[in-house]
């Protein structure tokens, strides 16, 4: 006898006829689908590839234009930039001397060698930038930029021939994450936005851009010659670029990304779960700048039975604030169109009428509302309110506390960066320099252990800033007295070196 299955109305579930169970746990709170709150709350999720992958092309779109348009974006961005990275992140090469058997007279003096050599590179555009545009110090701010702002970045590594002043072949060309996509050929297309793809040649699966084999590792990454739908006459081509050289096991491209899901290979802009809530501040805000304007605005019409000159008054201007006198592009000229401004005089043929609504809002609400919309993007992004809009008027402990907060998320964010980007291109570089002999490490290719010592390395950067430095020094003198902090903690923090 074949079972009959009937929808169960407490749980939501197809249950068979005569089986009633109680319903428990979640099925009563979040997974209820018989709570009216919850009715309409028809949340489907799918794998990262089709939630993130699928939708990557709009929201770097969206990401890039709020960081253009919208100074709460910008803020946002910049404001990570300059905690996280400021003016660049300083090598400080520290050794495992216990490793290497080394003295710390011996250290020392390779560190300082290490350091001014590294400094060599990366302080020269020519040198260190595969396009001679940035040093080493303004390429980490760039990238940081574009990771936050379209979710990933790829640095990529090429090679050119070295001379008597560039000692060093290395250099890095930051590609933007656009031009990291699924090959056409391969299945990928940039609208509709499929981001799936399979190589023939190998049999792995492409997740935009990204080739990773059987075992989910990535392997490869596809980088176009030009941006999606760019008007340039530049060869347009594919380029397979293998993670990590087969030979040297050195990585050929990096990639500066924060999963936010296992199985995830790309990244998603800084901006994605703010975008919304960004767009309608700024069109709050833009209406309200408008209906200022227009009521500052002292307008005249006149109405007559015929105006065959069209209008006289040229001396009162055209109408349009800022615009020059005579610009065909700005200046009103159809028959229907009129120019409101300052001390404008407009005509109105025989038979017509200007009517305006009274464009009015409260005024009064209006600094509330846009600070609790701040407040809800901060907390979105992990920036308190008073650090997201530079505003710190409220009292000494709460705008410390907001610092304080701030200043955790700045320091995770600089932790992924280091690892990312800085360590990486610093281990490739000292390989070139222990290669062609600049810099002496022994063991350093014949050994991981003893590779790993060399390489060690801390990466200073702006500290956390103090907003009463009397109170905070007082406070550390009592940690110390009290033997609650050492002498040591209290003049390096540990926040200095990552």
């Amino acid at each position: 006898m074949r079972a009959i299955y009937n929808q169960d109305r407490r749980t939501g579930l197809y249950l068979p006829e005569g089986f009633r169970p109680q319903a428990s746990g979640y099925s009563e709170a979040g997974a209820s689908r018989i709570r009216r709150a919850l009715k309409g709350f028809d949340a489907h999720s799918g794998s990262p590839n089709e939630d993130i992958n699928w939708n990557n092309y709009t929201l770097r779109q969206r990401g890039r234009m709020l960081y253009m348009s919208s100074p709460l974006a910008t803020s946002a961005i910049n404001t990570n930039r300059t905690k996280a990275v400021g003016i660049g992140l300083t090598l400080k090469p520290a050794i495992d001397r216990e490793t290497l058997g080394l003295s710390p007279e011996a250290a020392k003096k390779w560190q300082k060698r290490t350091e001014a050599e590294f400094l060599l590179w990366a302080s020269r555009k020519d040198a260190c930038d595969a396009t001679g545009m940035n040093n080493f110090d303004a390429m980490q701010q760039l990238a940081l930029v574009s990771w936050l702002m379209s979710g990933d970045v790829f640095p990529l590594i090429k090679r050119r021939n070295p001379d008597r002043i560039r000692p060093y072949s290395l250099r890095i060309h930051l590609v933007e994450a656009d031009r990291v996509r699924t090959p056409i050929e391969y299945g990928g297309t940039t609208y509709p936005n499929i981001t799936n793809g399979k190589n023939p040649d190998t049999g792995n699966r492409i997740f935009d851009g990204v080739e990773v084999d059987a075992s989910g590792m990535v392997v490869a990454y596809y980088v176009h010659s030009t941006y999606p739908w760019e008007i340039t006459s530049a060869e347009d081509k594919w380029i397979r670029v293998e993670a990590y050289g087969g030979k040297t096991g050195l990585p050929n491209i990096l990639h500066i990304m924060s999963s936010e899901r296992p199985d995830q290979y790309r990244g998603v802009t800084y901006l994605a779960q703010v975008m919304e809530p960004l767009l309608q501040l700024r069109r709050y805000t833009d209406s309200a700048l408008m209906m200022a304007l227009v009521q500052s605005f002292f307008t005249a019409w006149i109405i007559t039975k015929s105006n065959p000159d069209g209008i006289p008054f040229n001396e009162t201007g055209d109408g349009i604030v800022g615009v020059p006198s005579g610009n065909p592009a700005e200046v009103p000229r159809g028959e229907n169109e009129y120019g409101m401004g300052a001390g404008t005089v407009n005509v109105v043929p025989e038979g017509e009428d200007v009517k305006f609504g009274n464009p009015t809002m409260p005024v009064a609400s209006f600094d509330t509302f846009v600070k609790t919309f701040c407040k809800l993007v901060g907390a979105g992004l992990g920036i308190p309110y008073d650090v997201l809009v530079k505003e710190y008027n409220s009292s000494y402990s709460a705008a410390r506390a907001a610092l304080l907060d701030a200043w955790e998320e700045f320091r995770m964010r600089r932790k992924w960066f280091v690892d990312d980007f800085c360590q990486p291109v610093y281990e490739v570089w000292l390989s070139e320099a222990v290669a062609r002999g600049r810099i002496t490490a022994p063991g350093f290719f014949d050994d991981p252990l003893i590779r790993a010592a060399w390489c060690s390395a801390q990466w200073i950067g702006p500290v956390q800033g103090s907003l009463d430095p009397l109170k905070e020094a007082t406070a550390a003198v009592l940690k110390i007295q009290h033997g609650l902090r050492t002498c040591l903690v209290s003049i390096k923090p540990s926040w200095n070196a990552l």
